[in-house]
């Protein structure tokens, strides 16, 4: 997955994000899926872009686990 692809899927999931959230009755247990998703996609990008930053192959980065990003502090 390239920088193009992780960012169509963040913003794919961004807009079912505000769409749940708009309704009245989701399911919070989708909407907190739909979350650490992001935050985990949008984590794999920031390791791709440091990784092309340094001169370093971008591919080589992994998506952590929903602890590791759910334990980041804002």
């Amino acid at each position: 997955m390239d920088d193009r692809d992780l960012i169509e899927r963040i913003t794919k999931l961004v807009t079912q994000e505000q769409t749940l959230q708009q309704s009245p009755d989701h399911d919070p247990s989708q909407l907190q899926e739909i979350e650490v998703t992001l935050d985990q996609l949008w984590d794999l990008l920031r390791q791709r872009r440091s990784q092309e930053e340094f001169g370093r192959d971008p591919s080589v980065a992994q998506p952590r686990d929903p602890k590791t990003v759910e334990g980041y502090i804002q």
